[in-house]
């Protein structure tokens, strides 16, 4: 019988959220988790902490594979993401 790998269950709006991040702003996310909840904190208008931290957690590893490397259109540094 072949084992398959489940990955972590997370929320659609924590995956949103993080894959908008980390596409519209692809050189301020990295594998460092601590930097990327600082990045979240300071680019988004997310309170909670808990949700601050998952959506942190998220774009670490889409960092990690790579996600969004290639953007179309860098946003402007100004720009701030609202979670909806």
């Amino acid at each position: 019988m072949k084992e398959t790998k489940l990955g972590k269950v997370r929320p659609d709006h924590i995956k949103n959220l993080a894959k908008k991040l980390v596409e519209r702003f692809p050189n301020r996310f990295d594998s460092d988790f601590e930097n990327n909840k600082k990045m979240v904190d300071t680019l988004t208008n997310v309170t909670s902490t808990k949700i601050r931290n998952r959506v942190a957690g998220y774009a670490t590893r889409l960092a990690k594979i790579g996600y969004g490397s290639k953007p179309e259109e860098v946003a402007d540094d100004n720009e701030r993401v609202n979670k909806n």
